[in-house]
């Protein structure tokens, strides 16, 4: 293999973060996320190198393989891990073992008839988290939590895509919405009203101002519109949907202190996903036109 088609391989596997395929849209997420943090950057690099190498020693399907489908939960671990925990060689190894880990789970969900999405990324590191915490293997970052009277809708809609990553900065959230619109334009459109409906929803239901202003309640929403992105009325509903039912599950998530990540989008898509096929059976079985 060239260098040049692996270097694709790994930018694709970036890309697959929000879900898309594309070479200038990978390069555009990592600048965004080195603009961000230099060390969550090199952290979702060890990522995804990890797991593509993994699926290449495990001889998975080269297709998905070159389509970066084992790289993106990967280079998720390694952004998760670098924005809980201090950047150490524990933190490494542990994206290392969480990326490998992420990788068997994809190959594993993408035998059954369930799209995975980012559920390796979500168990992989939920297992890495209960085992590091519960040994205090690794120090948890030191952060302010941050109080807010006043709803600030540009930093929270911009933060609401950059959290898609782990990145709450609004030039991210800017360099995030151009690679998006490189790939596709209705997918930047629907991603948009992701963000755009987290902010709605949480102000008008009194939800904390500090964390809409950082965007927790629109990532969610953000990949169920690109997951979901078609240009016909029955898929616009559909979408609205997800992003709602994705918003009021990371609401309770919070509540009952669980780190959410990104298991709202995958639960709500799976939800959508389920009630959709259920109604089609029903269409065929009375013969609906």
């Amino acid at each position: 293999m060239s260098h040049k088609k692996f270097i694709e391989i790994i930018l694709r596997g970036i890309s697959q973060i929000m879900l898309v395929n594309n070479v200038i849209t990978g390069i555009l997420f990592l600048i965004g996320i080195f603009y961000n943090s230099w060390l969550m950057g090199i952290g979702a690099i060890i990522g995804v190198l990890t797991g593509t190498f993994t699926a290449m020693l495990l001889k998975y399907n080269k297709n998905d393989i070159d389509n970066g489908l084992y790289g993106y939960n990967s280079a998720l671990v390694g952004l998760a891990i670098i924005y809980f925990f201090e950047f150490n060689v524990p933190s490494i190894i542990a994206i290392i073992v969480g990326a490998a880990l992420s990788t068997i789970i994809m190959r594993s969900i993408k035998k059954t008839s369930l799209p995975a999405y980012t559920a390796p990324f979500i168990i992989s590191t939920w297992i890495l988290l209960v085992i590091i915490l519960k040994f205090h293997i690794i120090p948890l970052k030191t952060t302010q939590t941050s109080t807010a009277e006043n709803l600030e809708i540009i930093p929270a809609f911009f933060n609401g895509i950059g959290q898609v990553m782990f990145q709450k900065n609004v030039i991210t959230g800017i360099i995030f919405l151009i690679g998006l619109m490189v790939y596709s334009r209705i997918s930047t459109l629907y991603a948009a009203v992701g963000s755009a409906t987290g902010i709605a929803i949480g102000f008008a239901l009194s939800f904390p101002i500090n964390m809409l202003n950082m965007g927790l309640f629109g990532f969610n929403g953000v990949l169920c519109g690109i997951v979901f992105t078609n240009k016909n009325w029955y898929h616009m509903i559909i979408t609205l949907i997800s992003i709602i039912i994705s918003i009021f599950i990371i609401y309770g998530m919070i509540n009952l202190n669980i780190i959410a990540l990104t298991s709202p989008f995958v639960l709500s898509a799976w939800l959508i996903l389920l009630i959709n096929n259920l109604l089609k059976n029903k269409i065929k079985q009375y013969n609906i036109p």
